[in-house]
This record gives C-alpha cells, sequence and structure tokens, in this order.
C-alpha cells in the first residue's frame, strides 16, 4: 500500500512519497505577491530524463543534465541534427532500447549516429564506448536516487520498506537499477507506463480544500472554536458539491488540524475526527501531533503548550471511473510468447549477454520472466536486471522483485 512514484520522461524526472500514514504536506506558494498555504503532493523534480544530454565538465567528469535535448532535435539517434549525446543514445548503444525503432516501428532510430557521439565523449573521458554509455546510466541513475532521499530519506522514511511504482516512458527502463541503488526490493511497472498519467485522471475523484487561519490555544477549551470553524468549512464545501453535482450519497468530508506547540516556526498537519469536538477527539489529535512530531523531529515535549494554527477540510465528490477488471491466469507458459533476443552490454553480467526480448502485449497474468530480459511495448521498455524476476499480476501489472 506504501509506495515512491518514479516518473522519468524525457526532460525530467518527477518522484513523491505515497504512504497511507502520512497526511499531505501543507506547502508554502506565492500567489500574486501573497502567501498561500495549501495541501499538495510533495514531489520532487530532477532534471533527469531520456534526452538529459551527458557531457565532460571542466574538471573531467562526466555529468548527465539538466540540460535537455527535448523531443526536437532530440537525442542524437533521432537524427533531427543534435549531436550531443543523451540518455537514450547511451541506452540504444548498449542494447537496451532498440537498435532501429521505437514506439511499435512508429520511430526510426539511428544507432550509429548514437555510437558515434558517445565515442566522442568516450575519447575526452579515455574509456571505451560501452563503459562509457554505462557510465552516462550510472550517473543518471545516482541523480534520480538522490532525488528520492530528498523525498524520503530526509523526511525521515526508509526507502526500503516502499515498493518502487516505475511510469512514463523511460520509467520502467531504468527502475531496476534505481531500486538496487536505493535498496528497494519491489518495482510495480503499470500496464501501459507510458499514458499512466492519463488512466491517472480515469481513475480519481473531485477534490477540493479549505481552509481558515485561527490561532487557537488547544486545551480543554478548544472544542467550541474548532465546531464553529469546521462548521463554517463545511458549508463552503455543501456549496461546492452542489455547484459541482455531486450527489449527497458521494460526498466525502475529512476534517484536519495544522498544530505546532507554542513558538514554533512550523505546523504538522493531524487528522481530526468527525463529529462533536470532546475529549475523546481532544485526545486522539494530540496523540497525532505527538506521533507526528517523534517522527519529524525526533522528540515530543510533554511540558510544552500547544495550538492550532489552521483548520482544514478536504472535500471529495465521489465520481465514476473506469474499471480494471482482473484476468484470468494465462494458459501457455511464458517462453511461448518469446519475440526473440538481443545482444545487451550489462555489467551485472560481466559484458554482453543474450538477452531474451518479450512483447509486452503477449504476457498475461501468472508468467514469469527472469532476468537478465527486457520486455518490449509501444509506450515504454522495462529492464530486468540478472538476481531479478518479473510477475505478472492479475491486473497485468509487472511486479519486479529480487531472487531470493
Amino acid at each position: 500500500p506504501d509506495f515512491i512514484t518514479f516518473d522519468m520522461g524525457g526532460t525530467s524526472t518527477d518522484v513523491a512519497l505515497i504512504d497511507k500514514g502520512r497526511p499531505q504536506i501543507a506547502t508554502d506558494l506565492e500567489v500574486h505577491g501573497r502567501p498561500l498555504k495549501t495541501p499538495m503532493l510533495d514531489i520532487h523534480t530532477v532534471g533527469a530524463g531520456g534526452g538529459s544530454i551527458a557531457f565532460v565538465d571542466e574538471g573531467g567528469h562526466l555529468k548527465v543534465g539538466p540540460r535537455s535535448a527535448a523531443a526536437v532535435p532530440g537525442p542524437v539517434c533521432y537524427g533531427l541534427g543534435n549531436e550531443e549525446p543523451t540518455v537514450t543514445d547511451a541506452n540504444v548503444v548498449l542494447g537496451i532500447l532498440h537498435p532501429t525503432h521505437l514506439l511499435g516501428g512508429r520511430m526510426v532510430i539511428d544507432r550509429d549516429r548514437a555510437v558515434a557521439a558517445l565515442s566522442r565523449l568516450a575519447e575526452r573521458l579515455g574509456l571505451g564506448v560501452m563503459e562509457t554509455a554505462q557510465g552516462v546510466i550510472s550517473v543518471v541513475t545516482a541523480n534520480m536516487a538522490r532525488a528520492i532521499r530528498v523525498i524520503s530519506v530526509e523526511r525521515g522514511y526508509d526507502p526500503r520498506d516502499y515498493a518502487l511504482m516505475a511510469f512514463g516512458g523511460a520509467g520502467p527502463l531504468h527502475a531496476a537499477r534505481l531500486a538496487r541503488e536505493l535498496g528497494v526490493g519491489r518495482i510495480l511497472v503499470p500496464r501501459n507506463p507510458g499514458v499512466a498519467c492519463a488512466m491517472g485522471l480515469l481513475l480519481t475523484d473531485l477534490k477540493t480544500n479549505f481552509a481558515a487561519g485561527r490561532l487557537i490555544a488547544f486545551d480543554e477549551a478548544v472544542g467550541a472554536s474548532l465546531e464553529a470553524a469546521f462548521a463554517g468549512l463545511e458549508r463552503q464545501a455543501e456549496a461546492w458539491f452542489a455547484e459541482e453535482g455531486i450527489a449527497p450519497a458521494d460526498r466525502i468530508v475529512a476534517r484536519s488540524l495544522d498544530m505546532r506547540y507554542v513558538g514554533q516556526a512550523h505546523e504538522l498537519s493531524v487528522a481530526c475526527p468527525a463529529g462533536a469536538f470532546d475529549a475523546a477527539a481532544r485526545a486522539a489529535v494530540r496523540d497525532g501531533f505527538e506521533a507526528a512530531h517523534r517522527h519529524v523531529y525526533g522528540f515530543i515535549a510533554d511540558d510544552e503548550a500547544m495550538q492550532v494554527v489552521t483548520i482544514r477540510i478536504e472535500a471529495t465528490g465521489r465520481a465514476p471511473k473506469a474499471e480494471i477488471a482482473a484476468l484470468a491466469p494465462a494458459d501457455r507458459p511464458a517462453e511461448a510468447v518469446l519475440a526473440g533476443a538481443r545482444e545487451v552490454w550489462m555489467p551485472e553480467a560481466g559484458g554482453f549477454v543474450s538477452c531474451p526480448l518479450y512483447d509486452r502485449d503477449r504476457l498475461g497474468p501468472g508468467h514469469v520472466v527472469a532476468g537478465p530480459a527486457i520486455v518490449d511495448q509501444m509506450d515504454s521498455t522495462t529492464l530486468i536486471l540478472p538476481g531479478q524476476t518479473a510477475k505478472v499480476d492479475a491486473w497485468l501489472n509487472l511486479v519486479i522483485e529480487e531472487r531470493t
């Protein structure tokens, strides 16, 4: 249920940590010169994508990004005029990406151009072409690992406790090495990683937030003030539900409080029970604040007074969604849907290795693919390393785990 999202596209990588026990982050924004604190997902972005350009800096070190070749002219292998090698070019040279085409044959790839560009970079580094191409992959993997540590380790969360959900056109291509870098034991690749964000729009509810700024002592008399504030916010939510045409049975309201110890400059968001704010509700909120404070700061201060800074409600309107049905197990073994093999350069295998290729469209529930292997599909490519196994679940997700 808890996972780290890894969305790698052409120019950047977006990562976020989704934890059922972690509230949304109240983030400070500035709108028309005015500060605004609003709940949102804590998404961190770095300049690491398929089009990120590899170069040698003034100190002679290999760097990747944040400068990008973008979609046009794109990587060298697109043949549209760029001469600087990119992450995509490195994957083409290594054999991980198809050497002649992408997008199911819709886009022609020129591997020779990519080799020439990587060769120029290799000369500056004093390395072979394959070692240089793998160096590009290693550097961009390190860049993405740092991004994930920002939203996990630096927030007090251990990435090893989470699954890595890889999507975007390039996410599944790099997820296996990224997971190993972080010690993550499970990777989830959705059925169509290249259009996962669009699919998300078909599976989400309507949602908005309402807030009231207050500075209230969190003591035995706090209940009346909180109930009055929540009542006002819930009237706003009811008006929003009516405006959006949400049926009463599909309306959900969740309460929360931004709290701190008196004198602190930062608040923590704490869930607040519905109904009357009685002694039981006050105890639940106090326990929630102390648990959050201990997690974030490592301690609680029993003798310090608490205060409420902001009262919030999140209004959710359940909407009709696209249904994804579980499928029956495949009626033939995975070996029956092999699409061929390709020579791939993998340091994990000590050099070139014949890598079996699988067509994602022909894989079904229950199929198991042992690495090294490559799973091709129109909108992405999934790399499975030696020592890893991918299993297709009932919803056609690929679940990649380390073999024990």
